[in-house]
């Protein structure tokens, strides 16, 4: 009882520290916009800490901090193999194929008229295929190794970043338009000076979409046929075992790799089209 009472007193206290640094005088400084999640985050795992050895909830059930804590640090080496598998190699060359050939694609779209009427079609049929009935079709195609869960990244990636990137290419007035036809611009020299910038935005938002369900179309990907490593392919052993700590951990290196993969792309974003109504201050 005395840990639940803490575990609120911790919540609280929390709170209040938040509400001070958001609302004081230091609250647009760069310290304090980094301050203020971090202590939410802090707040949020001890209090997870508390109530689940307050509550003896078991460790099959939710496993504290700690023990995640515990198992994460014991395992490295075979979370690193598993990071390497699913992310670096499934997610990321994936990632690359689906949203460059979506981007290549979108330029054709925007340049002939026809592709838009038959590709976006079947683009949105594409996109509602169910990956659990895809991704088995994808492993047996090619093979149990990173090129299936490649394949299936490309899948889901591959209409959010045509959609945006079509959007994006539109997103000009036509009396900007009409001001590089009467400079006698090429459909090239208007792309490239004119509506790719204004596409940027669009771009990105594409890009940051699928950093997600990049990851989540390789771990999921990996549940129906991997090497003897991979996260997906660890989670399903572990989870068989009830080795929850080793679960947990290996859905901390996923959160881990999505948090960092999309901040990068919105750092990137950020420097890229800082001229941007969105990102000026």
């Amino acid at each position: 009882m005395t840990q639940v009472l803490s575990a609120f007193a911790v919540w609280a206290a929390g709170f209040a520290l938040n509400l001070w640094l958001a609302n004081g005088p230091a609250r647009d400084t760069a310290a304090t916009r980094l301050a203020v999640p971090m202590i939410f985050g802090a707040t949020i795992l001890l209090m997870w800490e508390l109530l689940v050895r307050g509550l003896g909830v078991p460790t099959v059930i939710l496993p504290p901090p700690s023990m995640i804590a515990q198992t994460f640090a014991a395992n490295l080496p075979v979370l690193w193999a598993d990071f390497t598998q699913t992310i670096l190699k499934g997610a990321l060359s994936g990632y690359i194929i689906g949203c460059g050939a979506a981007f290549l694609t979108a330029l054709l779209v925007d340049r002939y008229d026809y592709l838009k009427r038959g590709l976006l079609p079947l683009g949105n049929f594409m996109a509602a295929l169910p990956i659990v009935g895809t991704a088995p079709i994808l492993v047996m195609w090619f093979g149990f190794g990173w090129q299936s869960k490649a394949a299936v990244v490309v899948l889901m990636v591959y209409f959010p970043m045509l959609v945006n990137t079509v959007a994006g290419l539109q997103d000009t007035t036509s009396m900007q338009r009409d001001l590089m036809h009467t400079y006698a611009s090429t459909w090239g020299q208007t792309l490239r000076l004119l509506r790719l910038p204004a596409a940027l935005p669009f771009i990105f938002n594409g890009l940051k979409i699928s950093t997600t369900l990049a990851l989540i179309g390789a771990i999921v990907a990996e549940f129906f046929g991997s090497p003897t490593q991979g996260l997906g392919f660890r989670i399903s052993t572990s989870i068989g075992a009830l080795d929850l700590g080793m679960v947990w951990a290996a859905i901390l290196v996923s959160a881990l790799a999505g948090t960092a993969f999309y901040g990068g792309m919105t750092a990137l974003e950020r420097r890229l089209t800082f001229w941007h109504a969105s990102q000026r201050k």
